[in-house]
């Protein structure tokens, strides 16, 4: 979310509170008091999960509470984590539109956003204090403390974030555009609960109404994701049903208590960990003794560094940071041309989408209930296709290179580089197996990688700068939470089923289906994103996952096979200019102009589009290996 502290104001119009530094001061110490216990429970839950693992698979002593307690301090830290979202302005929003109006229309939408989150925010915490004060009465089966400790977390959470509106909105500038955005939303709301009658007699058409117009209305204005849902939800359960608003605090819970969930920021951290402790180098640096004498050898080391990499972190960002400016200098040397490297660099951001422990993976499995471990196997081989068909690109670009001053690394050289890279070469297979072979799940794995980075940093490489260790808060979207409860509204009145006809209507049949609801991820992933954000597909995975994985198994397509082309699609979309977020992304990380790389990555959008016709001809390349 984009704050409008820089909006232009008259003197009638400006806050004269302390010239604003009142807010300001009391924001700037929120912000630390929530991030600081944020930071300590993700420290928390990497000792409790990693704990868990050991004394499981090493001591053969399982810890009966490690689950338990993981998830109690997850719920807090997910709550927390949306309280420095929405401090930082990161919530998932859709800015496609937003950014093409006139800065003063943007500015006001921007408040509206914030009036749109606090308006959603007090139709619940009163419900979450009820839920929280109705779980007393419950008492955990392994710790046997109250739930309560547990779902304090969620009005706590709400409370801290209503805070943060307020103080949003008394750091605004202009007076005019604070009562505007408020006078807006209150009318709106207003106005649909004098429609209740209305509502009452449409029946599951409030599904469209709510689920379909309310989320449509409020994603493109600008608001986050997470409030658009809530406040859909919230309309359709207090105006069109008789279910008490107790149920959407509920489905806020149970959507945030995915512990796979936690693999995301962990990996996130893991991904600067490699960078970190220089294991990513390690790799570069052997993959270049290898191919750097070839015409075009580097650019291959790109392509292959990305796909090592990508199994480390999950995160394209923390990919992008380890592999450009350790290969981007001698490439430059080169000759290569800095619209070209970025070019590469973002074309192997979408190619790598599936491979594990990609975050869009675990969020699928999250979401949808498609297994993790079979995500993880299926997502190897489609990367490969789509590595295959940039170096086809690579090779015909770079057929002439001159490489008369390049010099040929020998055998011993080779092999030294080979040894150094070993450990750092071993992190993605480890981590593979640990999931694969069901030792770890994806989300205590994550804690393994960390205690194996850290390691190797301190004893291997040497390299372990403590200063950069600075706190890792979870910022998990609460787009997460709300979404379960906009979902099994929609499924359990029908919604599923009607779309499941339409769709075969409009695409005659199954390979139609498929072509339109691919053709909508891909669209959707250009412009959804985070701002301030790695460029991730998480943002329609939320929107339209739960919603359209059910019709994916009604209409017989294999839930790995859709999942690996929908993932594909929607980092194309993601990667490429000029809507793709993923670019940009690329763009800033290696310091290049975006306008340089708009030309050479069309031919390398052209490959991946290749790529992802075969995968989607082909299912085997997904799920050959699923036994």
């Amino acid at each position: 979310m984009t704050h409008p502290e820089n909006v232009p104001a008259t003197e009638a119009d400006a806050f004269v509170f302390g010239k604003r530094n009142w807010a300001a001061s009391l924001d700037l110490a929120l912000q630390s008091l929530v991030g600081i216990p944020a930071a300590i429970l993700v420290v928390a839950e990497i000792v409790v999960l990693l704990a868990g693992v050991v004394a499981r698979y090493v001591f053969h002593q399982p810890l009966v509470w490690s689950d338990e307690l993981a998830s109690i301090l997850f719920l807090w830290l997910a709550m927390l984590g949306s309280v420095v979202a929405f401090q930082r302005g990161e919530h998932m929003r859709m800015t496609a539109l937003v950014s093409k109006v006139s800065p003063s229309v943007r500015a006001f939408l921007d408040v509206v956003a914030i009036a749109a989150a606090l308006a959603f925010l007090l139709l619940v915490v009163e419900p979450a204090f009820e839920f929280a004060s109705e779980e007393t009465f419950i008492t955990t089966p392994a710790l046997e403390i109250s739930n309560a400790w547990r779902a304090a977390a969620l009005p706590v959470g709400m409370g801290l974030m209503i805070l943060t509106a307020v103080l949003r909105l008394a750091e605004v500038g202009s007076r005019r555009l604070v009562l505007g955005a408020v006078v807006l939303v209150g009318c709106l709301v207003a106005g649909m609960v004098l429609l209740q009658p209305v509502f009452a007699g449409l029946g599951n058409l409030n599904l469209l109404v709510f689920f379909v117009g309310v989320v449509a209305v409020a994603v493109f204005a600008g608001v986050p994701i997470a409030f658009a849902f809530g406040l859909a939800t919230a309309g359709y359960i207090a105006l069109a049903t008789q279910t008490p608003m107790l149920v959407v605090v509920g489905r806020l819970d149970e959507g945030m208590s995915h512990l796979i969930l936690l693999a995301v920021p962990l990996f996130v951290f893991l991904g600067q960990l490699i960078e970190m402790t220089g294991m990513a180098r390690a790799m570069v640096a052997f993959l270049a003794s290898l191919l750097g004498h070839v015409r075009g050898g580097l650019s291959y080391v790109l392509v292959g560094a990305m796909y090592l990499v990508s199994g480390i972190s999950g995160s394209k960002a923390a990919d992008m940071a380890a592999v450009a400016p350790v290969l981007f200098p001698e490439m430059k040397d080169r000759g290569a041309k800095p619209g070209d490297l970025v070019a590469l660099l973002s074309a192997t951001g979408a190619q790598t989408e599936t491979i594990p422990p990609s975050l869009v993976l675990i969020t699928i499995g999250a979401v949808t209930g498609v297994s993790i471990s079979a995500l993880f196997t299926g997502g190897m081989l489609p990367g490969v296709v789509l590595g295959a068909t940039l170096c086809a690109v690579v090779w015909w670009r770079y057929r002439g290179e001159d490489l008369s001053h390049v010099r040929r690394a020998t055998r011993g050289e080779i092999g030294r580089a080979f040894l150094i890279s070993i450990p750092a070469i071993a992190l993605p297979f480890l981590i593979r197996a640990a999931v694969i072979e069901g030792v770890a799940t994806a989300t205590e794995v994550s804690t393994i990688g960390i205690a194996y980075a850290v390691l190797a940093g301190l004893l291997i490489y040497r390299q372990f700068d403590w200063r950069r260790l600075h706190a890792h808060a979870d910022r998990h979207r609460g787009a997460v939470g709300c979404d379960p409860a906009d979902h099994r509204c929609c499924y359990r009145h029908g919604l599923g089923t009607d779309a499941v006809g339409l769709l075969q209507r409009l695409g005659a049949g199954d390979v139609g289906t498929a072509r339109w609801r691919h053709g909508l991820h891909g669209g959707v992933g250009r412009r959804l994103h985070r701002p301030r954000q790695r460029a991730r597909g998480i943002p329609a995975i939320v929107l339209f996952g739960p919603l359209l994985f059910p019709i994916a198994r009604q209409v017989r397509i294999h839930e790995v096979h859709y999942s690996m082309v929908v993932i594909l699609a929607m980092g194309i979309g993601l990667f490429a200019p000029p809507f793709g977020v993923g670019y940009y992304a690329a763009c800033a990380i290696s310091r290049i102009n975006p306008d340089e790389g708009m030309r050479p990555i069309v031919g390398y959008i052209c490959a991946l589009i290749v790529g992802l016709v075969i995968v989607a001809a082909v299912p085997w390349i997904s799920i050959g290996f699923l036994g």
